[in-house]
């Protein structure tokens, strides 16, 4: 990651303001504070070119990325590596902020229009409201979203959520499953997460079959969703022959922990995540898979031709998911 005018200041122990003084006014600066500006750029290996070009453009060059957990999970480490991937060698830094509960999103929102500390915005995963985009638009910087359903963005990049649990749901009611239960944690209903379409397209692609059953079960967060699993499954007369997991990471820990209660995977249940995330193909859970790091390349490119004022071919871009069958999926057993 390349140094920033903010880790300067912080290692010179002064303002970003007295930064820019000791570079562009050296006048404005005692000696004193010069040198120890000086001092931290070549010990961050600042570059004083770099620095002249943000004060030429009156650009920040940085790029701030918006996530609905403190939690770094499989899904965010992609997305932030794609984004690296563009932005570190066009010069931009990004910088990520946690949007966890509603202090740290109302400081964001009403506080970046003031600042002006971005070249650009980058919602991954959860809504925001026409309120929060009004205010974002007063900085007259581009916003783009990634896997969000909001509307008003700048451009955005996603999947169909839906679509990608319908081929879940259809695979599974080919091999001959009737009976589907769907195991998701509780969302933060002020998020607006997208994956929650996951949620509703499973409900309605098994309304959609003859005679098959759907339905859906709720965790609590910090819930373990093995002891979940297992008691959905040993607490009903009608016990689901198939569970489909929100995400992979609530998926694989059953394949463990299932052989305690006598019971195989796919012999006596079938199994299904989303996602295709870290071990899945491990342990061969049949699951969705789609690509956050491809998304977030293509949500960058889109940002900086934007910064630069250029219009996009395509501001608003759905990107394909795919079934991946393994071996956590097989007709149901014929119970006798």
């Amino acid at each position: 990651m390349k140094a920033s005018i903010e880790d300067v200041a912080r290692q010179a122990g002064v303002s970003t303001a007295t930064v820019s003084r000791a570079f562009s006014r050296p006048d404005m600066v005692s000696a004193k504070t010069r040198a120890k500006v000086m001092e931290a750029a070549q010990q961050l290996d600042f570059s004083v070119s770099r620095m002249a070009g943000i004060l030429k453009s009156g650009r920040s060059h940085r790029v701030a990325l918006l996530v609905g957990s403190s939690k770094l999970d499989w899904f965010t480490s992609r997305i932030i590596e794609g984004l690296n991937e563009v932005l570190r060698s066009a010069g931009y830094d990004l910088v990520i902020q946690p949007i966890g509960d509603a202090g740290a999103r109302e400081e964001f929102f009403d506080e970046l229009p003031v600042r002006g500390n971005a070249d650009a915005v980058i919602v991954s995963s959860f809504a925001i409201t026409p309120a929060e985009i009004r205010r974002l638009n007063t900085t007259r910087i581009p916003l783009i979203g990634i896997n969000t359903a909001s509307q008003g963005f700048t451009a955005s990049v996603g999947i169909d959520d839906k679509a990608g649990i319908r081929l879940i749901v259809r695979h599974l009611t080919t091999l001959g499953h009737r009976n589907l239960l769907y195991l998701y944690e509780t969302f933060d209903a002020t998020m607006g997460f997208s994956s929650h379409n996951r949620v509703t397209g499973f409900l309605e692609a098994c309304s959609e079959l003859d005679g098959v059953t759907g339905q859906t079960m709720d965790m609590q967060a910090g819930d373990d969703p093995v002891d979940a699993a297992l008691t959905a499954l040993l607490a009903r007369d009608d016990a689901p022959t198939a569970l489909c997991f929100h995400q992979d990471s609530l998926a694989i820990p059953l394949f463990f922990r299932l052989r305690q209660c006598g019971m195989a995977i796919p012999t006596d249940l079938s199994v299904t995540g989303f996602d295709n995330s870290t071990f899945s193909g491990e342990v061969g859970l049949t699951t969705v898979r789609q690509k956050p790091y491809d998304m977030a390349v293509a949500a960058a490119r889109k940002a900086l031709d934007l910064i630069e004022g250029r219009t996009l071919d395509q501001p608003h871009e759905i990107f394909p998911v795919q079934l991946l069958v393994r071996d956590s999926t097989a007709a149901p057993r014929v119970r006798g």
